[in-house]
């Protein structure tokens, strides 16, 4: 393993050495694909789960800050790794270097094999569904072709043409990729202070609602009641909150790393949590949390309360931006985390290439984009997501537990950002991470086994790839 920080990679490269990466991401840049990454569909969907175990409208709004708070306490470890280590690959190379090779390839397996490719298809899915809200054509109703119990919609087909699309996209270069998820991000922005600003100045809502009515802020419950209530809150809260580690996957293609990356995750993280605030007040208003425990599509019934029934295919086209713009997020980033295994040697070969013309790992990017369009077809992504949604929060606490190993082995690395409020504050994000994992394999143990299992599945891969490597090393 190389101890050393690899120097940043520029525009400029030597006439006979490899093409390499372009450090073309701004801060701003890097906010917004951290935000973009992380609103997808989540925030038009999770307030049932909230408002469910927390009725009183104080807790409803306030374990949103409680969970954006605990988010920034990772954030800050994470912050600090990626002023350690500012190369594409992020969180897998800060696996890499706690933990060896190993643990950093299962990671990128798991990421690649389900939860990134996965999150593009069950993105590109839902922007095509909620299109075919507003546009007809593009229908979950028409059948295209049905064999084996997989059936094609004109809805799937729309979906893979914008996996196409976007990988396209980034392909073609890395500022053409950015200016894609920015505009898309700016659009979705927009749609949402517009639901918001509209429904709080002129929607039929009503002020009573944040009331609690005299009910006991405890609301009847004893302590560890209460707490357990908090729980179950945050695993929504959680789900809505992740993908704030995007910015690390990119950390090779962002201007100044060892600021920006930490800034961008900062800054990013914050302007989430207030949307997630100004959308969930919104909700509020148009709603009393008794009313919202009802609804599985919380965005559509407040529309129809703030507004009319006619509101319902604007807002379809805003959840269908959403999900486009978190979908382009998810291809720009996801492919640098396995071109950073295939650069060390422990994933195919193609996917170390780097694009002598376009400077994009445009074949990680198109392994990425036909992965994805098959778990489309397959219909198989969220139940898929669903078994490893575990493991995703276990290597997030991985890596925060990585950051105290590098500072007792590595204390001679340059650490320009140090994480904020050390050791405790990262260690209350290991306590936070362990029992909620630890909780998901007691209370769902068939998705805990089959999300171990499908990460396991990668050990044959990686030790076939290892072998290649080494004799690819002797032969050179």
């Amino acid at each position: 393993m190389d101890s050393t920080v690899a120097p940043p990679t520029s525009e400029a490269s030597a006439p006979n050495s490899q093409p390499s990466l372009i450090r073309g991401l701004s801060l701003l840049d890097s906010v917004l694909l951290l935000v973009s990454g992380i609103i997808g569909s989540s925030i038009f969907l999770t307030a049932k789960d909230i408002a469910g175990p927390l009725p009183q409208p104080m807790w409803f709004l306030g374990v949103w800050v409680i969970g954006g708070v605990i988010s920034l306490f990772g954030c800050a470890a994470f912050a600090e790794l990626g002023s350690m280590f500012p190369e594409s690959g992020g969180q897998y190379i800060y696996l890499r270097e706690a933990y060896g090779d190993l643990i950093a390839f299962l990671y990128g397996w798991m990421l690649f094999a389900v939860a990134n490719g996965g999150s593009i298809a069950a993105l590109a899915v839902a922007a095509a569904a909620y299109s075919g809200q507003v546009f007809p054509i593009v229908s979950q109703e028409h059948i295209i072709f049905a064999m084996a119990g997989v059936a094609i919609t004109r809805a799937h087909v729309f979906a893979l043409l914008l996996i196409a699309f976007v990988t396209y996209v980034n392909v073609v270069g890395l500022r053409w990729g950015a200016l894609l998820q920015n505009l898309s991000t700016w659009t979705k922005f927009a749609a949402m202070a517009g639901f918001v600003l509209l429904g709080l100045l002129i929607g039929k809502g009503d002020w009573s609602h944040f009331s609690s009515h005299g009910a006991p802020l405890m609301m009847g419950l004893h302590p560890t009641q209460l707490i357990s209530a908090m729980g179950v809150a945050l695993i929504a809260v959680f789900w809505a909150y992740d993908g704030w580690v995007y910015i690390t996957w990119v950390a090779g293609e962002v201007k100044e790393p060892r600021r920006n990356v930490p800034l961008g995750m900062v800054f990013g993280v914050l302007a989430v949590g207030a949307i997630y605030i100004a959308m969930n007040v919104a909700y509020l208003y148009a709603l009393p949390t008794s009313e919202i425990a009802k609804h599985e599509t919380i965005a559509h019934a407040a529309a129809v309360a703030l507004f009319s029934p006619r509101a319902a295919g604007w807002l379809s086209l805003m959840i269908a931006v959403s999900c486009f713009s978190a979908a382009a997020t998810c291809t720009l980033s996801g492919a640098r985390v396995y071109l950073a295994m295939a650069q060390d040697g422990v994933f195919f070969k193609r996917m170390a290439v780097i694009h002598p013309k376009w400077r994009t790992p445009a074949f990680s990017l198109i392994g990425q984009g036909v992965w994805a369009g098959l778990l489309t077809v397959s219909g198989r992504y969220d139940q898929l997501y669903t078994y490893v949604i575990y493991g995703m929060v276990l290597s997030y606490t991985l890596t925060v537990i990585g950051m105290f190993l590098l500072r007792w082995r590595r204390p001679d690395i340059p650490r320009p950002y140090r994480c904020t409020g050390y050791p405790w504050l990262p260690a209350i994000y290991v306590l936070v991470g362990a029992a909620w994992t630890l909780n998901t394999i007691i209370t769902r143990p068939t998705e805990a086994f089959w999300g171990t299992a499908i990460v396991l599945i990668g050990i044959p891969g990686y030790l076939y790839w290892k072998k290649s490597s080494r004799k690819a090393a002797m032969t050179a």
